[in-house]
């Protein structure tokens, strides 16, 4: 391997150039000092198009980056909410795993990506960390690659690992990597939700969960589970314990049995040494992980998704508060397709009954202009904190009297008024 050079973020991002589209790295990966350095160089650029799914410390929302950048984002966060919801950018609704495609076949062909991946090992490799997900298919295909370098990247096996003579430009840094932090004690409401959805789940199944109090909640209740195995979009904390203790052991699983199976990785410090080069986790491009086929060949699988809110005939918006783009699809659809078509599999969106503000989630009709990102021909389980129910099959009204038994109960006599002026009965 021949000597490799580093040079400075301010020179490395001179290769970026006006009306160029630039993919950035993203969640625990986001390369920060990168972007940071190219914001600064608004002067020089126009039209320079970015494109992500979802970013951490990075402020993509300064009204004085109009007419230099555009936003043109394939999942929402709180970097770029208020650009997306502008003239200064939009949102690509799409399925995380389909996203990769979109690069390789040209739909949107990249000028450059900018990366944060590990040193190079002895062989020359650098791993992609913790977020595989749809990098590994901007590294294949975009024309140049700008690349930040930091030891504090865990070694992640897997899909991971780019020959660093892919790299165009090289940018050492040392710098901590963001993290995600939630209260492992969960409150009433969330404990709840989680034993019922715990309660569901079977020994040998699947798992399929995100970051949060619900699947946190969720996973401190399995200490009495067996043989789970582990295929999922995310990893996180809360698995940590349960694959220690041989709870999750993937014994049972067909599809790369043994290992645990993620795209990618976000939480704390422990969570990123854990997985530092374990042989137990494989880190995989996106459009294998979400692959709903793939999925259902393993057993039992078990996705537990949450969302803003849900329509009495079944439609959930996960993505979006009526016209405001908060999120974006995801892989919602991925997995509650994968576990529907799973034998003994069990797709379940899990959400509190009631908002902090006192607001039903479950309601007559979904608000103007909100996204359904899992539609009625595709919801089978909902839970609350008041029970769980299972849509598939039932009729219309079914539907209304089955989610209304799981609503707060001080927001079920509207409710059941709007039910009966629907169905008049």
């Amino acid at each position: 391997m021949n000597p490799v050079k580093y040079i400075s973020e301010e020179e490395a991002v001179q290769i970026i150039q006006s009306n160029q589209r630039v993919y950035l790295h993203g969640s625990a990966a986001t390369p920060v000092r990168l972007i940071n350095a190219l914001l600064k160089q608004k002067d020089r650029l126009n039209k320079v198009e970015l494109v992500s799914i979802s970013l951490k410390e990075v402020d993509l929302n300064d009204p004085s980056l109009e007419g230099h950048f555009y936003m043109n984002s394939l999942f929402v966060s709180e970097s770029n909410r208020i650009a997306v919801n502008s003239n200064r950018g939009d949102y690509i609704p799409v399925f995380l795993s389909e996203i990769s495609q979109l690069f390789a076949r040209n739909i949107l062909p990249l000028d450059v990506a900018m990366v944060h991946v590990s040193p190079p090992d002895k062989h020359g490799y650098c791993s992609l960390g913790p977020s595989v997900d749809i990098a590994r298919s901007a590294v294949q295909n975009a024309k140049k690659v700008i690349a930040q370098v930091n030891p504090n990247i865990p070694r992640v096996h897997g899909d991971a690992f780019v020959d660093i003579n892919r790299f165009d430009a090289l940018v050492w840094t040392e710098d901590p990597l963001p993290e995600v932090r939630y209260d492992l004690t969960a409150s009433e409401t969330d404990f709840k939700i989680g034993k019922l959805v715990a309660e569901m789940i079977e020994d040998g199944a699947t798992l399929q969960l995100g970051i949060g109090n619900i699947p946190n909640a969720v996973l401190q209740n399995l200490s009495n589970h067996k043989n789970l195995g582990l295929h999922t979009e995310m990893f996180s904390d809360g698995v940590i314990p349960l694959i220690q203790n041989g709870i999750i052991d993937n014994s049972k699983k067909k599809i790369i049995h043994g290992y645990n199976v993620t795209s990618f990785i976000m939480g704390s410090r422990k969570l990123y040494d854990f997985v530092d080069d374990n042989p137990i986790i494989k880190a995989l491009d996106i459009n294998y992980v979400n692959d709903p086929y793939i999925l259902s060949q393993n057993p039992k699988v078990t996705a537990i998704n949450s969302a803003i809110e849900i329509d009495l005939t079944g439609q959930v918006c996960s993505d979006s508060i009526g016209m405001l783009q908060y999120s974006g699809i995801g892989g919602q659809m991925d997995f509650i397709r994968g576990a529907a078509l799973s034998e003994g599999g069990k797709p379940i969106i899990a959400l509190p009954s009631i908002t902090s503000k006192g607001l039903s989630r479950i309601v007559p009709v979904l608000k103007e202009g909100a996204g359904v990102v899992t539609t009625r021909g595709h919801i089978h389980w909902v839970v609350t904190e008041h029970g769980m129910v299972n849509l598939f099959g039932m009729n219309m009204e079914q539907r209304a009297k089955a989610l209304i038994a799981i609503a707060d109960p001080s927001q079920r006599e509207n409710l059941e008024r709007y039910a009966y002026q629907r169905f008049g009965k």
